[in-house]
């Protein structure tokens, strides 16, 4: 794809009849499925089944998988697939493998007894947080190598609506299924959606910029390392320079106000008064759509504006939407404050999300990028969720509203460290 030459709003909008821009939505649905499946939904089929929830608990340590995928995506950004590679090219050869790998431990899963054999269903489950993660991977790379960085926030926001598409199915789907015949039945069932991820692989075509790479088994075993594991971090610094470190801080930071927030915002609407049907329906309903229209908005503001100023916009959204459930906190429980509280924290979450995906994208190098976007994607989350790890600790101690207030003001320093990158792109103009 060429650059974009027009940024009129009619102009920026049909950057989603791009087919690849399209594409995503399988995609995005086919890394979406599997993740509830081995997190809460799996917690529910346990439980339903008489599981204790001692040993429920054990199985959520399972989805810490996907924050350790800096591990073994080197192997992915350089390891030729026999056979497959030569078909498929480095990209969609792993996608697929690890689609089936995904199929296959749903359908493991979906084949033993719960009682008498957990610890193999156990197993199947990191089969399947395994398969994701390098699925995840694979993803990334595809994504970021198919087209130029002003598609990338498009591209991130068919990404998001696939994903959120699948956590329904996941989610409510899976229930559904469960209610009425079995949960063996419902596991069959997200094995075989898992299809329409593995159908869209073999139908793309490989991104037209993706490189030939030298297989490893050719290279002594230090230069394997040095090649897969040590380059993508003297090619990130090399290009970014001083500046490489003030990135990866505004990456590890960017998060966080969202993340502590979203850490309590179930147990705040119980707490409230809410009851758990109201709480799902808004949630579900506006928060689905609020979230895709602003994931959507992000992608046409990049395309318009570039990355930055919309980088910007997302951290101020982020933050100052944590303030509006300070504002409900102090308010008797109403279902229409809920539903507009709900949609504004979803559609700045959404345009916050598109647009920070499109700027990491843009700071991966060629060659390295199932690396160095693994390395992005893992910073950006494991601080947010080590800080939101204390958020029930600070509302015990000084109630909801105070820490609404403090969710919003740690999303300072982000907002402060995107308006300088902002400042200092607008000087090299």
């Amino acid at each position: 794809m060429t650059s974009i030459t027009k940024k009129t709003w009619c102009g920026s909008f049909a950057v989603y009849s791009q087919p690849r821009v399209v594409s995503m939505i399988a995609l995005g649905f086919s890394a979406g499925l599997p993740y509830l499946l081995i997190f809460s939904t799996l917690s529910a089929w346990l439980r339903d089944e008489g599981i204790e929830r001692s040993v429920i608990g054990f199985f959520s340590w399972v989805s810490a998988t996907y924050s350790i995928k800096i591990l073994w995506s080197p192997v992915v950004d350089k390891v030729h697939l026999p056979i497959l590679t030569r078909f498929l090219g480095q990209r969609r050869s792993w996608m697929l493998l690890a689609q089936f790998g995904i199929v296959a431990g749903l359908i493991g899963m979906a084949s033993v007894d719960v009682h008498t054999e957990l610890a193999t269903i156990a197993g199947f489950a990191i089969l399947v947080a395994f398969c994701s993660a390098t699925q995840d991977v694979s993803i990334d790379a595809f994504r970021i190598e198919s087209t130029i960085v002003e598609y990338q926030g498009a591209m991130a926001a068919m990404y998001v609506l696939g994903y959120r598409l699948a956590l329904l199915v996941a989610g409510a789907g899976a229930f559904y299924i469960a209610e009425f015949f079995n949960w063996h039945t419902a596991y069959f069932a997200m094995a075989a959606a898992m299809s329409f991820g593995i159908i869209t692989t073999l139908c793309l075509k490989s991104p037209a910029t993706e490189t030939v790479k030298v297989s490893l088994s050719k290279n002594t075993f230090l230069m394997q390392v040095r090649d897969a594991v040590i380059n993508p971090f003297i090619d990130f610094f090399t290009r970014q320079g001083r500046l490489g470190w003030l990135i990866l801080l505004l990456i590890a930071i960017y998060k966080m106000s969202d993340v502590t927030m979203g850490v309590m915002a179930n147990p705040f609407y119980l707490d409230l008064g809410f009851n758990k049907k109201d709480i799902a329906e808004i949630s579900k309903i506006f928060g689905f759509f609020m979230t895709i229209a602003g994931a959507a908005l992000g992608g046409v503001f990049v395309v318009r504006y570039g990355v930055m100023r919309p980088l910007f916009v997302g951290a101020i959204a982020t933050a100052s939407t944590n303030l509006l459930f300070a504002v409900l906190a102090n308010m008797p429980p109403d279902l229409a404050l809920l539903a507009a509280v709900i949609s504004a924290d979803n559609l700045s979450g959404g345009f916050a999300t598109s647009v920070f995906i499109a700027y990491l994208s843009g700071l991966t190098g060629s060659g390295h990028t199932a690396t160095q976007y693994a390395l992005f994607s893992s910073l950006m989350t494991f601080p947010a969720q080590l800080l939101g790890g204390f958020s029930g600790i600070i509302v015990d101690h000084f109630g909801y509203i105070n820490f609404f207030i403090y969710a919003s003001v740690i999303g300072l320093p982000a907002i402060c460290l995107a308006f300088w990158f902002w400042r200092q792109e607008n000087r090299k103009i």
